[in-house]
């Protein structure tokens, strides 16, 4: 007797077996798991920092890209800007962010407290890295680098 490969197994999350093969075939759906499991497995490491994933992200790409526009960083990061800018926000507020106006454009930098934060969550963000990247093989995250950015550019 076979084993089913893993994604044609029930899901046990699903009472309903008419919703197995729906949520099964829906990239949406199959997406949105995995980046929640790999969220929590970043947060979990990044705890110590008082960084979320999203506002490490941020800092992160603020710090190899200084000066960039709301508009900019939500383009790079798609996000939409609704959401980046109520994360900004927090970063401001927690003063590891300042924004400068440069004509009608506000250009984001991190503060001294956010170069800080940064270098506080960098060795935590890399142990979380490692760890990943050791349970899947060099090969199959280089592969799954590959295939994510193929998802992205076909939506």
């Amino acid at each position: 007797m076979t084993r089913p490969a893993p994604d044609d197994r029930p899901d046990p999350a699903l009472p309903d077996p008419a919703c197995a093969a729906p949520v099964r075939e829906c990239a949406m759906v199959r997406v949105r798991m995995a980046a929640r499991a790999v969220t929590r497995h970043y947060e979990s490491h990044l705890a110590p920092s008082g960084l979320t994933g999203a506002q490490f992200t941020l800092l992160v790409s603020l710090k190899a890209d200084p000066g960039l526009t709301a508009t900019e960083l939500a383009e790079r990061l798609a996000i939409d800007r609704t959401t980046l800018v109520r994360n900004l926000d927090v970063l401001r507020r927690d003063g590891l962010l300042a924004s400068a106006k440069d004509g009608r454009a506000s250009r984001k930098t991190l503060t001294r407290a956010g170069e800080k934060a940064l270098a506080k969550a960098l060795p935590l963000w890399r142990k979380a890295q490692d760890e990943l990247v050791g349970k899947l093989g060099d090969e199959a995250w280089a592969d799954t680098r590959k295939r994510l950015r193929g998802l992205r550019e076909a939506v």
